[in-house]
């Protein structure tokens, strides 16, 4: 008898209960896409914010200003150098996965026509490949997409995995033009150790100080230097997780952490535990994070996961306000068939649990249409923003059946309130 008048209220009021169902759809598939695009846009913007550069300087020790921050006694570990054979050890840390790119640089004053210029040497698009402990590390990174910002004017990026790749160099717009030098051009430059002539495969603009640089590779800057197999520091583009209180409890001083907080702080892709990482493989190095990236990193999804709250929110918040507009209106047609069930013997409960199971059957139906609508949603936010697909997390689908039931229920208070009210004596005969 129950379910035959739940289907009953299905077959009469179709289409009140189908304007219930897409109210929940609507707030539904909002929810369901902010949630799911709030849970990955960590490591998407992470992922954007890698195309501004490193976020992570290696520098040696006698360079760090703040070494002290691990508690390494500079005394002990000094160098003016990194070894270049130490920078594939970046490979072999616990979040190694996480390091996107990285380059050693180093760099020095020549002669180019007799005025000084700024030469750095790098990887550009390098092959790394080396053996430890039985296990093969390998793989193609430089500032090729490090400096992805560069706007290549004239010529290409220089290809140091050439034959000859050694052999040439990049130059700065402005020092381009100042020198009147242009793809193609050989020039000559003096160094500490040895004078070297390089073509010119590209002139780069940069938009900051490196436009007045020489970008050349980095056998051929040692060799200009005399400083071979060493570098002046590293940088580093790793993919990290966004700083929390932990974090910065971590970063002022790890032994300060119980045992429990160490392993979480350490097994998580915070930049301050990558830095760690890098400091236990290369131990004459200090590696700090570039506070102006990874900061802005941590504002930036605060706000961003702020505003999907509030429409997330504003969505739900919506919906309720709807639901409960639809509810009391299908309970205020239905009010002599509910006065009727009074009159026979029907208790508030028993109508009241009635009402309900219609509404909750039609919000489950919405719901469902919502979720996947919203997949949809999210995957186009994720098209559109980041030019990749949304994660969808299993998470989100109970948290959004919780948030509908809420909301549904909540909804349904202004109905219920009028089903208590009603009194069958005043509604069927004409008081209402």
């Amino acid at each position: 008898m129950f379910f035959r008048m739940v289907w009953g209220t299905f077959v009469r009021q179709w289409k009140k209960l189908l304007m219930i169902a897409l109210t929940v759809a609507l707030g539904a598939s909002i929810a369901t896409a902010m949630l799911n695009v709030m849970l990955d846009v960590g490591d998407k913007m992470n992922e954007e914010l890698k195309a501004y550069g490193s976020n992570i300087t290696v520098v040696p020790q006698s360079e760090a200003v703040i070494s002290k921050l691990y508690e390494v006694d500079e005394d002990e570990v000094r160098a003016d150098f990194i070894t270049e054979e130490k920078v594939g050890e970046l490979l072999t840390i616990f979040w190694a996965n996480n390091i996107a790119d990285f380059a050693p640089e180093t760099d020095m004053t020549v002669k180019l026509n007799g005025s000084d210029v700024k030469l750095v040497g790098t990887w550009f698009n390098h092959h790394l490949e080396f053996v430890k402990k039985g296990s093969v590390y390998q793989r193609d990174t430089g500032i090729i997409n490090l400096r992805s910002w560069w706007d290549i004017e004239d010529g290409v990026w220089l290809n140091e995995q050439a034959v000859d790749g050694d052999a040439y160099a990049m130059v700065g717009s402005e020092l381009a033009k100042t020198a009147n030098i242009t793809a193609g051009d050989r020039i000559e430059l003096v160094g500490e150790a040895k004078t070297e002539t390089l073509t010119v495969v590209g002139v780069y603009e940069s938009g900051d100080d490196e436009d007045r640089y020489i970008y050349t590779t980095l056998s051929a800057a040692q060799r200009l230097s005399g400083t071979d197999a060493l570098v002046k520091r590293i940088e580093v583009s790793a993919i990290t997780s966004p700083d929390d209180e932990l974090a910065v409890k971590a970063a002022k001083n790890p032994s300060l952490l119980t045992g429990d907080e160490y392993d979480l702080w350490y097994c998580t892709a915070y930049v301050s535990s990558i830095c760690f990482q890098i400091q236990e493989v290369i131990p004459e190095a200090s590696a700090t994070a570039v506070r102006q990236i990874a900061d802005s990193e941590g504002k930036i999804l605060e706000k961003t996961e702020l505003l999907m709250s509030l429409i997330t929110l504003l969505s739900l918040i919506g919906a309720t306000l709807g639901i409960s507009n639809l509810v009391t209106s299908a309970v205020m047609e239905r009010s002599q068939e509910l006065a009727l069930l009074k009159a026979v013997g029907a208790k508030n409960g028993q109508i009241t649990l009635l009402v309900l199971t219609e509404i909750i059957i039609t919000a489950i139906v919405g719901a469902a249409a919502g979720y996947f609508l919203g997949y949809a949603f999210a995957q186009i936010i994720g098209q559109t923003v980041f030019s990749s697909p949304i994660d969808m997390s299993g998470m989100v689908a109970f948290i959004v059946a919780v948030l509908i039931i809420a909301v549904t229920l909540i909804g349904s208070i202004p109905a219920i309130r009028t089903i208590l009210r009603l009194r069958p004596s005043e509604v069927l005969h004409g008081g209402h």
